[in-house]
């Protein structure tokens, strides 16, 4: 049985440093949800407060309705898969994902069972025989995936598991991982620094940064609507421009364009424009540039323009909007999609934009 997970101000200490800040979440039953920053923010560090490996300073920890504070780390119903593997070398892939259900008494028959399935789940029955070191890496992974979930863990956690993996079998491995999620219905917490990872494979996700929550909500949420200038850079590729707003809550960017920003509240003073490389286009009645660089990469070709002031931005034109590429030196006028981009407060960085 699934569990939704639930932290409340957690907080934790090393020595004098206080690594989480009163970090809270609510994990929905068999959520995909993903914890992503950068290195050093907190995120591995929560995961392990969670499966009970770290000592926990402040705050409280439930599994469903039960509080797991004091709970030791072996009777929390969890499975772990951590970025090394973690599986024993001395027995085969068969035995390995077998530990787990040995340790709980489970009947030999069943075992073998579970064991049969979990390895046809990840694709790696016709290695059951092996060693580890006669496996890839990936297929390492797989074993470690297996023997995390054949013991039907109320809680999945995931520690940078693709970490140690090539570009190409991450995608692949994400994949299978994703699905399998959603075809056991455990809920899974994921821990990554990659963002497109993240994006690909969760439900929801909670941007950290030095200890703190920057923003949770579905990826189409953390991407499109960036609650802060550090989600907006930290996702994807944004451009942020200063600008000034005056008491009407139109936008004067660099005394050469003017626009009128749907806004949460009225405003006037400082502001940064955030728009993404697509929220930008070509258009007579924009800003004057000048095309300094140019890539074509199939489907798009993605430019570097720079603005009359000298500041460079990048935007990205699809091939169905414009057959033609434009060319280093090409004077051009570039628009922002008012409807699209983000607006913060200079000073607080408070989203501004709906």
């Amino acid at each position: 049985m699934s569990n939704a997970v639930k932290i409340k101000d957690a907080v934790k200490l090393y020595g004098k440093s206080m690594v989480l800040k009163g970090v809270s979440l609510d994990i929905k039953e068999g959520e995909f949800f993903t914890l992503l920053g950068p290195s050093g923010c907190g995120k591995s560090t929560l995961l392990r407060m969670i499966a009970g490996f770290n000592s926990i300073e402040g705050g409280e920890f439930y599994f469903g309705d039960t509080l797991i504070n004091s709970v030791p780390a072996h009777k929390r119903d969890i499975g772990m898969v951590f970025q090394n593997y973690a599986i024993f070398p001395h027995m085969t892939v068969e035995e390995n994902v077998a530990y787990g259900l040995k340790a709980r008494k489970v009947p030999k028959k069943e075992i073998e069972e579970r064991v049969k399935t979990a390895l046809e789940l990840v694709q790696i029955e016709r290695w059951a025989k092996r060693k580890p070191n006669e496996l890839s890496g990936g297929q390492q992974q797989r074993v470690a995936l297996a023997r995390a979930f054949v013991i039907e863990p109320a809680v999945l956690l995931m520690d940078e598991p693709l970490s140690n993996l090539d570009a190409k079998l991450r995608v692949q491995m994400r994949t299978i991982i994703k699905k399998l999620q959603q075809s056991l219905g455990i809920t899974t917490i994921y821990v990554t620094h990659d963002q497109e990872e993240a994006l690909a494979v969760s439900d929801r996700i909670a941007v950290m940064n030095s200890g703190e929550i920057m923003q949770v909500g579905t990826p189409e949420e953390i991407y499109s609507k960036p609650q802060n200038p550090f989600v907006a850079n930290f996702i994807g590729v944004s451009n942020f421009i200063d600008c000034d707003v005056d008491e009407n809550g139109v936008l004067n960017v660099k005394n050469e364009l003017k626009l009128e920003i749907p806004m949460k509240k009225k405003y006037a003073g400082k502001a940064i424009l955030s728009a993404r490389p697509e929220q930008i286009s070509f258009g007579e009645g924009g800003m004057p540039a000048t095309v300094k660089f140019a890539t074509y990469l199939g489907d798009r070709t993605e430019y570097e323009v720079e603005l009359s002031d000298g500041q460079s931005i990048i935007m990205s034109e699809y091939v169905k909007e414009n057959g033609s590429i434009k060319n280093a030196g090409d004077k051009v006028f570039v628009s922002f999609d008012v409807n699209r981009v983000s607006l913060y407060e200079s000073e607080s960085q408070e989203v501004l934009s709906c």
